[in-house]
């Protein structure tokens, strides 16, 4: 009840950090889509670039999230904005799952498929997007629901950095050793994470349907 009440009391501060957690799970979503999706088209195509690809999106995992934010806070134009820093490192570990689901969705379509496409004079880049995108389109939101949850977590620690956030409250709680403060920021991010992995599995399973 403590923590209940102590969020009550606190809900405007509350729902301005929740805003800020969305904004920089939202942005940085975005770019990682924008990035690793035509990546892991191009894998696809061409089998030889899939090793360094994937094996460069598999180290930035291993980088733990403050150690990642130290090794960026040097580059100027990104050091001057914390949301900046926040974005482009949540961005970073965001792509691995969304380059690696839509490798593995390209590389499913069954070729039979494509052999058809071809028959009817579809062009490569007509395949692609009426054909290859729309069947693997399920496996690729199977990528972006992963990488989501991940961000809402990755998120709390944008915080050390000033960049806002639902870490404001869980830095502050471990600072005054206060558990309701922890919580404050604790409970709606998990409740975020929850969410974002229930919206994009219906809509995963609702195009995977269709």
């Amino acid at each position: 009840m403590n923590v209940v009440r102590f969020m009550v009391e606190n809900r405007t501060q509350l729902v301005e950090q929740t805003l800020e957690h969305l904004w920089l799970v939202g942005v940085s979503t975005v770019f990682a889509m924008l990035i690793g999706i035509p990546l892991g088209i191009v894998i696809a195509h061409r089998p030889r670039l899939n090793k360094p690809v994937l094996a460069s999106v598999n180290i930035i995992q291993t980088i733990p999230g403050l150690a990642l934010f130290a090794f960026l806070l040097p580059v100027r134009w990104l050091g001057a904005r914390a949301d900046r820093l926040a974005i482009l490192a949540l961005a970073l570990y965001a792509l691995l799952p969304i380059i690696r689901n839509t490798y593995t969705g390209i590389c499913g379509v069954d070729p039979a498929v494509l052999e058809a496409g071809r028959g009817m004079g579809l062009t490569q880049s007509q395949l692609l997007f009426q054909v290859e995108l729309p069947l693997a389109v399920s496996v690729i939101l199977s990528g972006v629901r992963v990488a989501v949850v991940i961000s809402v977590g990755l998120a709390t620690i944008a915080a050390a950095i000033g960049a806002g956030g639902l870490g404001e409250f869980i830095f502050r709680g471990l600072s005054m050793v206060d558990n309701r403060v922890i919580l404050a920021g604790a409970i709606p991010a998990a409740i975020l994470a929850l969410l974002a992995d229930v919206g994009v599995g219906w809509l995963e399973r609702h195009l995977r349907t269709r």
